[in-house]
């Protein structure tokens, strides 16, 4: 089975999201995208709650047969780290032989060398690399760039943090994120 982690807050869960994760799927014949959203991400100090990202990622895949949640980092708790994440999908999926591959975008990778265990997350599995405006691949150490791999889809230029400051300045975010997503945000009252 070939199985793609795809990791990150998603506050909120955006169209580009679920764009890199369809085409990722597609190019690379995956089995299924699984999104892990993070309990407490090790480089962001405010985010929603996480059963609140959990709920829009949810309306945010619904329907999608490729797609597949996993809240393995929320019921660890405490912060989230992308290598005993793997280790533990690994080990719950009884991964053997199989190649486990783990989905970031450019702009993680400048930070990759500081990530708990990066070389060994490079070990465990294939890292994939979706590609974001201004990205350059000189910026990264070579130790990084020669293990990964870039995948060939097209850049969006869709940010949750846009997302969220647009939200706030009263402007739409329509067609940034699904319809159930905005309905959510707008129930809930989030990012006012």
């Amino acid at each position: 089975m070939k199985i793609c982690l795809f990791g990150g807050t998603f506050d909120p869960p955006h169209i580009g999201h679920l764009l890199i994760a369809q085409t990722v799927f597609e190019a690379e014949k995956f089995d299924k995208v699984i999104f892990v959203p993070a309990n407490k991400p090790p480089n962001k100090k405010a985010f929603s709650a996480p059963a609140t990202r959990v709920e829009m990622l949810k309306l945010a895949v619904e329907g999608n047969p490729n797609f597949e949640i996993s809240d393995i980092e929320i019921k660890r708790g405490g912060i989230s780290y992308t290598i005993d994440t793997i280790r533990a999908i690994k080990n719950e999926l009884n991964f053997k032989d199989d190649k486990l591959f783990y989905l970031i975008g450019s702009d993680c990778l400048l930070d990759f060398h500081n990530w708990k265990d990066s070389e060994s997350i490079l070990e465990e599995c294939q890292v994939v690399v979706a590609i974001r405006p201004g990205f350059r691949p000189s910026d990264i150490p070579a130790w990084i760039l020669h293990r990964i791999q870039f995948a060939n889809i097209p850049r969006f230029e869709i940010s949750s943090t846009n997302i969220r400051k647009r939200w706030v300045d009263n402007k739409t975010i329509r067609y940034m994120v699904t319809l159930p997503v905005w309905e959510y945000i707008e129930q809930q009252k989030l990012y006012s």
